[in-house]
């Protein structure tokens, strides 16, 4: 068994898009438009579907946003350099939320990130 995606709703497909793969380097994998059932999904990830885990945006028609769920924490991206791609994410015009440091009580370096519809994406830093 593995992880296939993780499913987030977003209000506007094409700005999430952009944020995925412009801003977070991620390529399109896929879409899928159901107007019968009246939504849109894009699937966004770093590889291949059949090899890693990816992220499913699923744009419902006429819901622009979601009130942000208590329960669901982040999305966690594995990086060489947290302040790096703190640095190319800023550029890219992304929001940085945490900046890259030590997490609290330890020695591995994160970073936190946030999308357009408010989801937060850890970077954690590779270990070498």
């Amino acid at each position: 068994m593995r992880i296939l995606h993780t499913m987030l709703r977003v209000g506007d497909l094409q700005r999430s898009i952009d944020f995925y793969t412009r801003v977070m380097g991620m390529e399109l994998l896929r879409t899928t438009d159901r107007p019968e059932q009246k939504y849109s999904l894009a699937f966004v990830g770093y590889g291949d579907e059949s090899h890693g885990a990816v992220i499913e945006l699923t744009y419902n028609y006429g819901v622009s946003e979601y009130e942000m769920g208590g329960g669901f924490g982040h999305i966690a991206i594995a990086v060489d350099s947290a302040a790096t791609t703190c640095a190319a994410v800023r550029a890219a015009g992304g929001n940085v939320t945490r900046e890259a440091g030590p997490v609290k009580g330890g020695s591995t370096v994160i970073a936190f990130v946030q999308d357009p519809d408010g989801y937060k994406i850890e970077l954690i830093e590779s270990k070498r």
